[in-house]
């Protein structure tokens, strides 16, 4: 898809600060790419599973988001997204002091987009790739009750 919308980044800004399990876990938006969006946070033992590890749950929800955003990256302006199904792999615990979520555009399309994530710890020594994610995303058009 030929995606020139300008403003997609301030778009994404919007809808991300709209978001409230985001703001739940204290994950900040910190890179927007046509087709590559980075969701960045801070492990918190509130965060965690009964081992200190970071939850599958919030691995889950972070890649979801980075990978629905990689989404809005390829869509017009008044078009929504919902996440209709995902996958993920969680390869190591989560330990670390920071973590990464990129979300990356594998499939694009008009009414069904596809996205691949990734997940790494980072601390002391290079990041570490603790989870993928594949995820599928539908187009919304039309629909005033969903927006944004």
């Amino acid at each position: 898809m030929d995606h020139q919308d300008s403003d997609f980044r301030e778009r994404i800004r919007t809808s991300f600060a709209n978001q409230g399990a985001m703001a739940l876990i204290g994950a900040e938006l910190t890179r927007i790419h046509q087709g590559t969006v980075e969701i960045e946070l801070s492990y918190r033992p509130d965060l965690t599973q009964q081992h200190g590890f970071l939850h599958a749950g919030v691995i889950s929800a972070a890649l979801d988001a980075a990978c629905t955003y990689a989404a809005y990256t390829m869509i017009e302006p008044d078009v929504s997204i919902l996440t209709i199904e995902f996958k993920v792999n969680l390869l190591s615990p989560g330990k670390g002091d920071r973590f990464l979520f990129r979300g990356e555009i594998t499939k694009p399309g008009s009414n069904i987009i596809v996205a691949d994530g990734r997940a790494y710890a980072i601390g002391d020594g290079p990041a570490k790739l603790i989870a993928s994610m594949t995820g599928t995303k539908m187009a919304l058009r039309g629909r005033e009750d969903i927006r944004g």
